[in-house]
């Protein structure tokens, strides 16, 4: 995009700026071979002149004058004028009145001043007849008489059309020749150049707008889009808003209307996260609240003393869900913004499920058995937090543990495959049916286990656990044992780093 924005508006200004200095060099071709020419026209007027008897150059000036086009006169030594062809054949050199000039020419000569100011030329003088004539009163006479050498002047006519004036010695008795030539046809030639280059200038200028008018349809009508989707957005007054995507651009703009287009769809999931996660807290903080308003409300019209403690083993208990229920509710919502700002750090998943099984172990009350079995000595490296990855491996502990028959046997199994390192916990219960396999990752989802009390889970376990896997770049699923047996195993894949990768 960036190389078609300068392409398309550096085209008709570099055609532009070419064409003023195109004009210009022109001009100065033009008049440098009429200065040329006007050099050798004197010089060889000269010679032939001081061939001739004195009075025989009047009439050849006229005849040169009227031939060529010039005003021929000859100075003598004291600088008084002898002889001019216009007194021979007046009318070959002849001037335009600017005040009798239509109005385009007028134009055309205001651009001509306007174009030497452009591109810098050099000042001319105009040219005026002396009021006294004599050879002094010209500076290329004078230069001419002192250097030896014809000398050449450009003056501008009252029209603005260039006046050439040369100056040569006439033999070698002091005269000087002085001829000057009236060259419109130069002028003239520039302003058909110009009136040329000003066409195609236009025809540039046309294809500036039109390529304007490409780039705000490819550029800005697909930004408006795009900004009007995105306050409506804001907005929020259109959940159903569609951001366009824009699937056949493949420039910046395709990409920038199809990561908004992603932005909002995940904007919207998380709203709708947030407002789905909500509604289930509302609902699983309405159960114990309405079991322990009910419990406390009986406690005072209940007078038997087995029943009051039986209601208040009931209140404690509901007391008991509340707390788990907003600590585990605190931690999910929190465990996202957590983890964006948890630097990883080598993790030996082997040695921190081992310390953990036995940790578990050495509780009382355990209801099942735990055999740990590792990678046979290899290290089972990852780049994580062990904070958190202890917490998924003790969540999916609690899970088959509750799961387990008492006196079962859970086994917590540790390998290194293919680059990734696998963790599976695989208890003895009833197993998950595979079509809730996924719905068990759900938050406030709960396949509770037979003759549990109800509210001992709070269904956020193996959500949370997911969560952090998924944030260390694993997955987290659930499957059946693979042998046949009864009972369920979770899988866990991470990406194995050596110790260098895990810190970097």
């Amino acid at each position: 995009m960036t190389a078609r924005i300068l392409v398309f508006n550096v085209i008709a200004l570099g055609l532009l700026a070419a064409s003023l200095f195109y004009i210009d060099n022109y001009r100065r071709q033009l008049l440098g071979e009429r200065f040329q020419r006007a050099r050798s026209e004197t010089e060889i007027a000269a010679v032939v002149l001081s061939e001739v008897a004195p009075q025989e150059r009047l009439a050849l000036l006229g005849a040169i004058g009227a031939s060529q086009h010039l005003r021929l006169r000859v100075y003598n030594r004291a600088g008084r004028l002898v002889a001019d062809s216009f007194s021979v054949t007046p009318g070959t050199v002849t001037f335009t009145d600017p005040a009798r000039e239509p109005l385009l020419t007028r134009f055309a000569r205001g651009l001509d001043r306007a174009v030497d100011v452009l591109v810098g030329a050099p000042s001319v003088p105009p040219y005026a007849e002396p009021a006294i004539d004599r050879a002094q009163a010209w500076p290329e006479i004078v230069a001419a008489r002192h250097s030896g050498h014809t000398e050449i002047r450009q003056r501008y006519a009252r029209d603005r059309t260039p006046v050439i004036t040369a100056a040569s010695r006439l033999g070698s008795h002091g005269a000087m020749l002085l001829s000057l030539r009236h060259a419109p046809d130069v002028t003239q030639n520039v302003r058909d150049a110009r009136q040329t280059l000003g066409l195609a200038v236009g025809a540039a200028l046309l294809l500036s707008v039109l390529l304007s008018l490409f780039l705000a349809r490819t550029i800005v009508q697909p930004l408006r889009l795009l900004v009007r989707a995105a306050v409506r957005v804001r907005l929020g007054r259109d959940r159903a808003v569609v951001v366009p995507r824009l699937p056949e651009r493949g420039d910046e703009i395709g990409l920038l209307a199809r990561a908004v287009s992603d932005m909002t769809a995940a904007l919207r999931q998380r709203i709708d996260a947030v407002e789905s996660f909500a509604a289930d807290v509302a609902h699983e903080l309405k159960n114990p609240l309405a079991s322990l308003r009910s419990a406390l409300e009986s406690l005072e019209k209940v007078e038997d003393a087995g029943l009051r403690r039986q209601l208040g083993a009931i209140a404690a208990h509901d007391v008991t869900r509340i707390d788990r229920l907003v600590t585990e509710i605190a931690d999910a919502s929190r465990i996202d913004a957590q983890l964006s700002r948890v630097q990883f750090e080598p993790v030996d998943v082997a040695a921190l499920a081992e310390a953990l099984v036995g940790a578990r172990m050495r509780r009382p009350g355990a209801r099942a058995t735990i055999h740990m079995q590792g990678p046979g000595g290899a290290a089972a490296l990852v780049a994580g937090d062990a904070a958190r990855l202890e917490r998924v491996f003790d969540n999916l502990l609690d899970n088959a543990e509750s799961f387990s028959p008492s006196g079962g046997v859970i086994r917590l199994i540790v390998a290194v495959e293919a680059g990734r390192v696998i963790a599976e916990v695989i208890d003895e219960g009833p197993g998950i049916p595979e079509e809730a396999r996924e719905r068990v990752f759900e938050r406030f989802h709960s396949l509770r286990p037979a003759g549990e009390d109800f509210g001992d889970h709070s269904g956020l376990g193996l959500a949370i656990a997911r969560t952090i896997v998924e944030a260390h770049g694993g997955r987290l699923t659930a499957q059946d044992r693979g042998d046949g047996a009864s009972g369920a195993r979770l899988r866990v894949e991470l990406p194995a780093r050596t110790h260098e990768e895990a810190v970097t």
